[in-house]
């Protein structure tokens, strides 16, 4: 059974309703990054990042997984496929994908403000005041900007091992994440699917310039016609 490893970004949620703060000028949600992203900024005003997350996990439970989502769940009926993904919401699991690797936190997990192993599922809103019970403040289980991501080795081992490589709504310019694609074989084929693709066409390179939902459509289509032949 082929393995298939997708990586996929904020392009790939965006027609569940999930915006992105490269959306509009930087601002995510009508904020700086650097105030609701950075550890800096959580310093400065721990109450105005969790009420900002506080507000994304609510979103999140007003969204559904979209076709793309549930059409890369459906890969797993023929392939072994590895999902690396740097979104934090829960739309892949939700729409069946049973092996998702999340590069850049969860929404629906939080973690100690003293120790980043003591990670919980969290469904509810965090306040001031909420404690891991060593008495530390708990806070959102995202990497912010300037942070380790303690997931990228995994990520690159699963990289190294794929006969197939999909990149999905994602520039590829944040890194670590970005850099995952050298970790592929030689050999490996690359389908990367964005309507505004920001890599050119080669040998080994397949643009696909549509949207998740169209573009993973046609992904299969391909898959299936260079199974048939």
């Amino acid at each position: 059974m082929k393995h298939i490893v997708v990586l996929t970004g904020a392009g790939m949620s965006a027609e569940s309703g999930i915006k992105t703060f490269r959306d509009a000028d930087g601002l995510w949600e009508g904020h700086d990054v650097m105030e609701v992203a950075t550890p800096e900024g959580f310093k400065r005003n721990p109450e105005l990042v969790l009420n900002f997350y506080n507000a994304r996990r609510k979103q999140l439970n007003e969204v559904e997984p979209n076709q793309a989502h549930k059409d890369l769940a459906r890969l797993e009926n023929n392939y072994k496929v590895s999902i690396i993904t740097q979104n934090v919401d829960d739309l892949h699991e939700r729409a069946g994908s049973s092996n998702v690797i999340h590069l850049h936190g969860e929404l629906r997990k939080i973690r100690s403000t003293k120790n980043e192993n003591d990670i919980k599922v969290w469904t509810e809103d965090i306040h001031l005041g909420d404690t891991c019970e060593k008495g530390h403040q708990l806070r959102p289980h995202i990497v912010w900007f300037g942070e380790a991501v303690p997931m990228i080795d995994k990520a690159v081992e699963i990289c190294q091992q794929a006969d197939i490589l999909v990149i999905i709504g994602t520039s590829m310019q944040v890194y670590p994440a970005a850099g995952l694609l050298d970790f592929a074989p030689t050999q490996t084929p690359i389908y990367y699917i964005d309507p505004k693709p920001a890599m050119d066409k080669n040998g080994k390179v397949h643009i696909i310039a549509e949207s998740a939902t169209e573009g993973v459509k046609t992904l299969l289509h391909l898959l299936e016609n260079a199974t048939q032949n």
